[in-house]
């Protein structure tokens, strides 16, 4: 057990320990998780021992990061489900407001050894299912009120939304504030029932995409 889940920490111990994570969330959306450790420790305004007593290295770190991710996204989406009138709004809601579920998806594909790492935790990915979970339950409930399209299932969700979280580096600054907002509202014109032209081959299950996510 590391020791960010060891024991429960002090109050000055967990203001530091969270704003180690938020700044690492920040910058490893920035620049990816190569950062040097000690620029999140300054970025942070801890001292690098800190840091290291906290996330001993930077897997240590990037596990914390991937947990909190998910915890909040598990969350957001319960949340979403109970306090939108709709389903359909609480997808909407779900795929536009989570920053959590765009860190998450982009840190992900960052590359092959960080997807090992955190597949290789158990806590992450118990909380990557949990986030599913309920993220299947809002696709039910949406298709059942007729609002989503049938021929969709969560795999076909997931791959969309790694096109809006991934955009070319070098885009234009207005288009790249642009671009996210009007890539997710393409995907969820094209999500909405009833559907206009039926879809190739079949929906891409959970299973389809676990391996790769």
């Amino acid at each position: 057990m590391t020791p960010d889940a060891a024991t429960p920490l002090r109050s000055d111990a967990r203001r530091n320990r969270d704003q180690i994570l938020r700044v690492a969330k920040e910058i490893f959306a920035e620049q990816g998780v190569s950062v040097p450790m000690e620029e999140i420790a300054r970025r942070a305004d801890v001292g690098v021992g800190t840091l290291y007593r906290r996330f001993p290295d930077r897997e240590a770190l990037i596990r914390a990061v991937f947990r909190d991710s998910f915890r909040t996204v598990a969350t957001e989406t319960r949340a979403a489900l109970e306090e939108e009138p709709t389903a359909w709004d609480a997808l909407v809601r779900i795929m536009g407001q989570s920053a959590h579920l765009r860190l998450s998806m982009r840190l992900h594909a960052y590359s092959a050894a960080v997807a090992a790492i955190v597949e290789a935790d158990e806590e992450s990915e118990r909380f990557r299912r949990a986030a599913v979970d309920v993220l299947e339950q809002v696709m039910a409930r949406a298709q059942a009120e007729g609002t989503l399209r049938r021929d969709v299932d969560v795999g076909d969700l997931t791959m969309l939304f790694v096109s809006v979280v991934h955009q070319p580096h070098n885009l234009p600054a207005e288009a790249a504030r642009m671009a996210p907002g009007r890539v997710l509202a393409i995907m969820l014109e094209g999500l909405r029932a009833p559907a206009a032209d039926p879809l190739p081959g079949r929906p891409l299950t959970r299973a389809d995409v676990d391996a790769g996510f």
